[in-house]
């Protein structure tokens, strides 16, 4: 759990996609959104270990300028890695 609060408290990311992540926090559903992002159902630890890979990913395709990165799709990732992440415990601000 350290290092996933760790990664978390040590993310850098432009200021408005983390605004807003924190925004949409309040509309975060677990059993909607959570399948759908990651693909299945799991633990809130598992699942900000799992958010955090998916959301190095979407980093590294948008500072590399990747045709395939959404930042829709990134906002989903950090809001549910937020919200997971409460869950879990995870005393680490993003």
């Amino acid at each position: 759990m350290t290092d996933h609060c760790n990664a978390l408290s040590d993310l850098r990311r432009p200021r408005l996609l983390i605004r807003a992540a924190r925004f949409g926090v309040s509309d975060y559903r677990r059993d909607r959104d959570l399948r759908r992002l990651i693909g299945r159902y799991v633990p809130p630890a598992e699942a900000v270990a799992l958010l955090l890979t998916t959301e190095g990913a979407m980093e590294e395709d948008r500072r590399n300028g990747q045709a395939n990165y959404s930042v829709s799709q990134h906002i989903e990732i950090l809001i549910a890695l937020v919200a997971e992440a409460k869950l879990a415990g995870t005393e680490a601000e993003v």
